[in-house]
């Protein structure tokens, strides 16, 4: 298993590295700015959870505050992010999906009406390799629940990658691929009540 996701790792590294070699590390507005005019994304994604297997499937969003992930068979697990709550629909659980306030993950911080990572302290590194530009976000205010770590492309500037640090220090990577953006999505993807009527796991 170990050898399985280091050689798509460095598959994903080539990827990246073929995509733009004289890239400039992109400024912290111009990410912000390509963050707010993102309001609709969908993307097949494969998933390194925090145990090193490995997930796939489609992300959708509809930003401000909307998330889907939905994944591929045999794993029935479902993701949704609507309404300011984060929903863990886990097959293993007979007690319905685990919820929490979106606000309080990592993931609200790029689902949020308006993205501003000039804010003070809410950029905690930022780096470049002439590839890709990654930067470490948290909220300024509330370090304590955890952080996100995004990965761009530029020219045009994509987002390709992310690394989410939860309050335990458990870490889930998400690399996208295909991210098809501003299409139409329906809104009945993120509704909660319906998922929870529809859902079997």
């Amino acid at each position: 298993m170990t050898k399985r996701i280091v050689s798509f790792a460095l598959a994903i590294f080539f990827i990246l590295q073929s995509g733009a070699a004289t890239a400039q590390q992109l400024s912290l507005g111009q990410i912000s700015g390509y963050l707010n005019q993102l309001r609709t994304a969908e993307a097949g994604f494969t998933q390194i959870n925090s145990d090193g297997t490995l997930s796939t499937g489609t992300v959708y969003i509809k930003r401000p505050g909307r998330i889907r992930f939905e994944y591929n068979p045999p794993d029935k697990s479902l993701v949704i992010g609507q309404g300011g709550v984060l929903a863990i629909f886990d097959p293993r659980s007979n007690t319905g999906p685990e919820k929490m306030q979106l606000n309080l993950t990592p993931l609200g911080l790029i689902l949020r009406e308006n993205v501003d990572l000039t804010r003070e302290r809410m950029v905690t590194n930022q780096t470049s390799d002439g590839t890709t530009t990654t930067i470490t976000a948290q909220d300024p205010d509330h370090p304590e629940y955890g952080n996100i770590q995004l990965v761009f492309t530029a020219n045009p500037v994509e987002l390709r990658q992310w690394i989410v640090t939860d309050d335990l220090g458990q870490q889930t990577t998400v690399i996208m691929n295909d991210l098809r953006a501003g299409g139409s999505i329906s809104d009945l993807l993120f509704n909660l009540t319906r998922a929870e009527r529809e859902w079997n796991p």
